[in-house]
């Protein structure tokens, strides 16, 4: 059996809110990424995407469960030596193109600091391997001398992927990274990541709110909510016949690509707002907002669990 690249084991994030107030951003998660594979993670805003995100790449420190990484256990606390091994591995483009980069910096210097950092290009080398880097993005190696506001949103987030590339890391968190751009340039820059996938064996976590992208990307797709994970299996399987009532309504949400059948269909959406991760519904947590919840939903908190061949999910109804 293939021992996967990423293994998550009961992951936890808690953020102290002061006067024992504490915020359960992430809550016992489980999951597995295989190398060369891209795992999907949409959800709601706010219902801890990112944050596990950041505690993959250690940005944040899990309070609690186990992070391994080829084999080994990165969930503890690590030296200085340790963590800086593990950040040229795992690296994050994030969501927002225009507040990730520097603006004192030149494109050249952003794309080479983690290099840099890590003594990997030999200085004669140094100019040579950021315009190669520029190119492999799509921009041109005039660009090295610019500085991060003379681009585009979808030109600043190919500036970020060539900073993270730089280190040719083996893992990569996508943090939602075309929220921020026009439809036109979605596209390009997913076909970009693919492209790079095939070409230098990446392994993803696609972080996004769109399922219909994250199913055209991803493997496999993990359903969160609320700080926990609810469901997760191959992508075609959880958008065409989703499990949990939760991914029920997001499918049932996605907009329709006919604007005809948009207009007419009247698909049961998500009712109320999510709740606060400060004090969550006892029991299950989408207890308070599904269609089919059971006293017994509101008293005990169902686990993931495998339902079907490859497809977990975490409903007592299931």
């Amino acid at each position: 059996m293939t021992m996967p690249l990423v293994d998550v084991r009961n992951l936890s994030k808690q953020f102290n809110m002061g006067r024992g107030v504490y915020l359960h951003a992430v809550d016992k998660v489980s999951f597995s990424i295989n190398a060369g594979e891209t795992l999907g993670l949409v959800g709601e805003s706010g219902c801890g995407k990112s944050t596990l995100g950041r505690v993959l790449v250690r940005m944040y420190d899990p309070t609690g469960g186990d992070l391994l990484f080829d084999g080994q256990s990165m969930a503890g606390k690590l030296n200085s030596k340790a963590r800086k091994r593990y950040s040229r591995q795992v690296q994050m483009i994030f969501q927002d193109p225009f507040a990730c980069l520097n603006p004192r910096m030149t494109v050249g210097d952003i794309i080479a600091e983690g290099p840099d950092i890590h003594g990997l290009w030999p200085r004669q080398e140094r100019q040579d391997r950021i315009n190669s880097w520029l190119q492999r993005v799509g921009l041109m190696q005039e660009h090295a001398f610019r500085f991060p506001h003379e681009f585009s949103g979808g030109q600043r987030q190919r500036i970020g992927l060539a900073r993270a590339l730089a280190l040719e890391p083996k893992f990569i968190v996508c943090d939602e990274p075309i929220s921020a751009l026009d439809v036109s340039i979605q596209a390009q820059v997913v076909t970009l990541l693919q492209d790079l996938q095939q070409e230098m064996g990446l392994t993803y976590l696609f972080i996004a709110h769109g399922l219909s992208m994250v199913r055209y990307i991803s493997t496999r797709m993990a359903v969160m909510y609320l700080g926990q994970i609810i469901e997760i299996g191959l992508s075609d399987d959880v958008f065409l016949k989703p499990l949990h009532p939760y991914t029920q309504a997001l499918v049932a949400a996605n907009p329709l690509p006919d604007p005809m059948r948009e207009r007419q269909r009247h698909d049961p959406l998500l009712t109320g707002e999510l709740p606060s991760p400060l004090n969550p519904p006892p029991g299950c947590r989408f207890s308070s907002r599904c269609p089919m919840v059971t006293a017994a939903c509101r008293q005990e908190t169902p686990t993931l669990r495998e339902v079907a061949p490859g497809r977990f999910a975490a409903c007592l109804k299931l």
